[in-house]
């Protein structure tokens, strides 16, 4: 009967010890998707600016490209970083 017990009680631990690992990789999984979000927010207002300046520069006719290289470097630096944490999601969902 203690033997009983004993594995019973090692089964709930064990149970309650996965729980709380997939409760975690759930929230850290939530807390990736929230920064990639906000990543992809920050990109999309910056295309609006250089939709917004590329159009201001038409119309007065001075369009010039090295003037859109710091928006475009952020907005692929953001990208590689959106990579970076979808593949991070996926590492996590493996160990699941």
């Amino acid at each position: 009967m203690a033997d009983f017990f004993g594995e019973l009680g090692k089964k709930i631990t064990d149970t309650a010890s996965d729980l709380s690992k997939k409760a975690e990789d759930t929230l850290e999984i939530q807390k990736i998707k929230g920064e990639i979000r906000s990543l992809k927010r920050a990109n999309e207002r910056d295309y609006k600016d250089i939709g917004r300046m590329v159009y201001e520069k038409f119309q007065k006719g001075e369009v010039g490209d090295t003037e859109y290289i710091s928006l475009c470097e952020e907005i692929e630096k953001r990208e590689e970083e959106v990579e970076k944490q979808e593949e991070q999601i996926v590492k996590i969902k493996e160990e699941i």
